[in-house]
C-alpha cells in the first residue's frame, strides 16, 4: 500500500528534538551533536523506524543516525521515539546518494541496510543500495574494519548483493538464506517488513560484510564460493 503524502511532513518533523534539519552542518562534527565520542551507526532507509529506535533504546552507548528519503515516512519513525526522547538518535531526511555531504571519511562505525527496494529491472540496477557504486560511497564514510549488515526477503537482490560485495573492498563474513534458522538470529532486531514476511513463511536473507580497504580482490576468489557453501549448509 502506497503511503499517502503529507504536505506538512517537514514542518511536523521540525517539532521533534531528534530531527536534524541541516545535517550538512554536522559533517565531521557528529560527535559534537551527540555530545560524546561514542560509535556512530547509520541505517539507510529507516522506514517506519522500528529497527533503529529499538537499537537506540537497547544501546545507549552507541549513537544512531536514521536516514530516510521521504519525510512522510519519517513521521512514523518519530512517533516511535519515547516521550522522554532518545539522546543517542538523530533522524535525517536525505537521499543516500548525498552521504558524503554529511559525513567525513571514517566518521561512521557501522551501517545497516534493511529490506531495501530491490529495483528488479536491469535499467534500475544503479538504484539498488547494494550496487557497487553505493558500496564505494559507504567505504568513504566508514572506518576500516567497520561492518555493513544487510537483510532482505528478496532472493534475487540478495544474490546480486553477494556478488557486489565480493567485488568490493568489503569481505562477506557471515551469510544466510534463512535467518530464523541460523546462528545470526542471536541478538536480531526485526523490522516491520521482516515481521510481516517472516509471519508469511518467507525466508529472510542476511549478510554481514567488513570493510578492508587493503583487500586484494583478485587474491580472494574463494570468498564467494565459501559463502555459498555456508548458504547451502544453512538450508
Amino acid at each position: 500500500m502506497r503511503l499517502r503524502n503529507d504536505p506538512h511532513a517537514c514542518e511536523r518533523l521540525e517539532l521533534s528534538g531528534n530531527f536534524v534539519q541541516d545535517p550538512q552542518s554536522y559533517k565531521g562534527r557528529w560527535h559534537e551533536y551527540f555530545g560524546n565520542r561514542n560509535p556512530i551507526h547509520i541505517e539507510i532507509g529507516s522506514g517506519k523506524g522500528k529497527f533503529i529506535t529499538a537499537l537506540a533504546i537497547k544501546n545507549p552507548h552507541i549513537n544512531y543516525i536514521a536516514i530516510e528519503k521521504f519525510p512522510t515516512v519519517l513521521l512514523k519513525l518519530i512517533r516511535k521515539i519515547p516521550e522522554q526522547g532518545l539522546s543517542n538518535l538523530a533522524v535525517i531526511s536525505i537521499d543516500a546518494e548525498l552521504l558524503e555531504e554529511i559525513f567525513t571519511k571514517g566518521e561512521a562505525d557501522a551501517l545497516y541496510l534493511n529490506f531495501s527496494d530491490p529495483w528488479p529491472k536491469k535499467r534500475h540496477v544503479k538504484r539498488r543500495l547494494t550496487w557497487a557504486g553505493f558500496l564505494g560511497l559507504y567505504e568513504k564514510v566508514l572506518k576500516e574494519g567497520s561492518v555493513i549488515e544487510f537483510k532482505t526477503d528478496n532472493r534475487g537482490l540478495f544474490d546480486f548483493s553477494l556478488e557486489e560485495f565480493e567485488n568490493s573492498n568489503f569481505t562477506v563474513k557471515h551469510v544466510t538464506y534463512d535467518l530464523y534458522n541460523s546462528d545470526l538470529l542471536l541478538g536480531n532486531v526485526a523490522t516491520e517488513y521482516e515481521e510481516k514476511f517472516h509471519s508469511l513463511g518467507t525466508p529472510i536473507n542476511k549478510l554481514v560484510a567488513q570493510l578492508e580497504s587493503k583487500k586484494n580482490i583478485s587474491s580472494n576468489p574463494e570468498n564467494l564460493k565459501m559463502a555459498k557453501e555456508q548458504l547451502n549448509h544453512d538450508l
